[in-house]
């Protein structure tokens, strides 16, 4: 396997679904206007470009091509992960984006689309990190704390699948973004943090060796749009998904995202 397709396999695992829609057979929404939030802290799925200010990314890329395709207009507002869902299924927003793992018991609350994505979760840690290897030996260093958003299918992996079940652990620290846990792990607040290899990847890469992932991957997470439960959107985005993995454009995000922008292309 080629340097660039080993990089590509350890980053991202695309869920292929069956074509359904050519590009003429789009429904056409009229220009409908459509907001979608998204939490800007998860690269290169959605971040601040640190050399411009401008928000950009995977998700940006892919919603504005569908937005193209489907005619209709987007309007982007940022919210935190731990309001997100609800915002969106109390109908505050028409869609959100922001790496969301499609899991049964959101589909409570909200509507998903097919999955766009399919990841592994892995361990990242610092560069120089040598107390532990995987989730055994970590659970054994009883003073090493993992950073975790609460309700994530990370904190979920931290607390049944590292430590002991407890979801009160004082082992798990709390945060409010992606991007704080990743802080606070590069300062030494924490010493763990669980992503999957999409986001994990891209801060390894632009970290200049201070971070790196480690351990085998725990489990395959598929992504997906959210919506307020019965949206009309649904169906539309399901075909612009399908088309644009039809005709190649999912791939050549792929390229852009996690191969071409990680490596200063």
């Amino acid at each position: 396997m080629s340097f660039v397709k080993s990089i590509l396999a350890a980053a991202v695992s695309i869920a292929i679904a069956p074509v359904v829609a050519s590009a003429a057979d789009l429904p056409d929404l009229g220009g409908k206007s459509v907001v979608v939030v998204t939490e800007n802290a998860y690269p290169p799925l959605q971040f601040i470009d640190p050399k411009t200010g401008d928000q950009i990314g995977w998700e940006y890329d892919a919603m504005n091509e569908m937005a193209k395709r489907l005619n209709m207009k987007v309007e982007y507002q940022n919210t935190s992960w731990d309001a997100m869902i609800e915002a969106v299924s109390s109908g505050q927003y028409d869609i959100g984006m922001t790496g969301i793992t499609i899991k049964e018991e959101r589909k409570e609350k909200v509507d998903f689309s097919e999955p766009y994505m399919r990841s592994e979760m892995f361990m990242l840690v610092r560069g120089d990190e040598d107390r532990f290897s995987d989730a055994k030996s970590f659970a054994a260093l009883n003073d090493g704390l993992v950073g975790a958003q609460a309700g994530t299918t990370p904190f979920y992996v931290a607390v049944y699948d590292v430590l002991d079940g407890n979801e009160q652990n004082p082992r798990i620290k709390l945060f409010e973004t992606f991007g704080a846990q990743v802080q606070a792990l590069r300062v030494g607040d924490v010493d763990l943090v669980l992503t999957d290899g999409t986001a994990g990847n891209g801060y390894v890469k632009s970290s200049d060796g201070a971070l790196k992932l480690i351990g085998d991957p725990m489990g395959t997470e598929d992504f997906g749009f959210i919506f307020p439960k019965g949206s009309s959107l649904v169906p539309a985005i399901n075909a612009a998904i399908e088309d644009m993995k039809a005709d190649g454009t999912i791939d050549a995000l792929n390229t852009k995202w996690f191969l071409d922008y990680e490596l200063g292309k």
